[in-house]
């Protein structure tokens, strides 16, 4: 056992010292930084040591950025990795800097805890991973309008749902949710038919700032139609503060107070079919909307 410890030491080091010969250089001028572009990733993967600034991540696949692998990241907060232990599952943001020569200073950014791996520690949030024909609870929540809606009556139809709230800062996480889904209810528009068998649902995780006229204020600016949307087909709802964590824990969606009244969350995006399971589960911001619209169709041919 030492002797692994060791090899995962030792590959912490080298990891960290590639990052500072080929990745890591100098902060540049103003000038320069001026030239610079920053690009955020979403990142799912295991922890597999720290210290006191950098975390080892065996991560998966970061579509734009690089393949799966193991490597060492800067924290941007390097006050969490009291936090983080060795098998510990999270998401994270990695923000890096973008020239024309590639990408720079890897930090990581908005980590969530979605499994705990530390065996003298019972983690108090179970997340359960959606899987395709998972029957979903019917959670009940309210809407833009005020009304209290419930997931059962939607059965019958294909919905599909999302996680957002409407402060998010980061344009890649809750704006391009928004922005997705725009394009999924403009296209699915096209199909008199197929409108007709489907509905939107965006969810807040805030439901003490996204109030209903937060709502649907929000929700009229992504479909474009403001004061006159009637919400027919999208709605944008939040669920009661004591059954948030029931929706969040069963979609997978971790949420954790973030600096200035932010939040740092995972996301989530489900297809439900019309018996209410689950059809298609998409855990970052990577899909596209033709990949919902296929699975929609598919799940509305069943």
């Amino acid at each position: 056992m030492p002797q692994k410890l060791s090899a995962v030491a030792l590959a912490f080091v080298v990891a960290v010292l590639a990052l500072q010969t080929s990745g890591c250089r100098p902060s540049p001028s103003p000038k320069i930084a001026a030239e610079y572009l920053e690009k955020t990733f979403p990142v799912r993967g295991k922890v597999l040591s720290t210290d006191a600034t950098h975390v080892m991540l065996d991560h998966e696949a970061v579509p734009g950025f690089m393949e799966a692998m193991t490597m060492a990241y800067k924290l941007k907060d390097p006050s969490i990795v009291s936090e983080l232990h060795p098998g510990d599952r999270i998401t994270a943001r990695i923000v890096v800097q973008q020239d024309a020569s590639g990408f720079r200073d890897a930090e990581l950014d908005n980590i969530v805890v979605i499994a705990q791996a530390r065996p003298d520690y019972k983690p108090p949030v179970q997340y359960h991973t959606p899987q395709v024909g998972d029957a979903v609870p019917d959670f009940r929540m309210l809407n833009q309008s005020g009304r209290t809606i419930s997931l059962s009556q939607f059965k019958g139809k294909v919905l599909v749902a999302t996680f957002i709230y409407t402060r998010c800062p980061l344009a890649d996480y809750c704006p391009r949710m928004s922005r997705n889904f725009a394009e999924i209810d403009k296209t699915l528009g096209e199909d008199p038919a197929l409108y007709g068998q489907t509905h939107l649902l965006s969810i807040s995780f805030d439901p003490a700032y996204d109030t209903p006229a937060v709502l649907r204020s929000y929700g009229g600016a992504y479909t474009g139609n403001y004061t006159k949307e009637t919400f027919k087909h999208w709605d944008f709802a939040a669920p009661p503060e004591k059954e948030l964590a029931q929706v969040t824990q069963f979609f997978g969606v971790g949420v954790t107070p973030g600096e200035n009244k932010t939040l740092n969350h995972s996301l989530s995006t489900a297809v439900i079919g019309k018996d209410g399971r689950i059809a298609a589960w998409y855990p970052t911001n990577d899909w596209k909307p033709e990949e919902v619209v296929a699975a929609v169709k598919k799940a509305a041919a069943s």
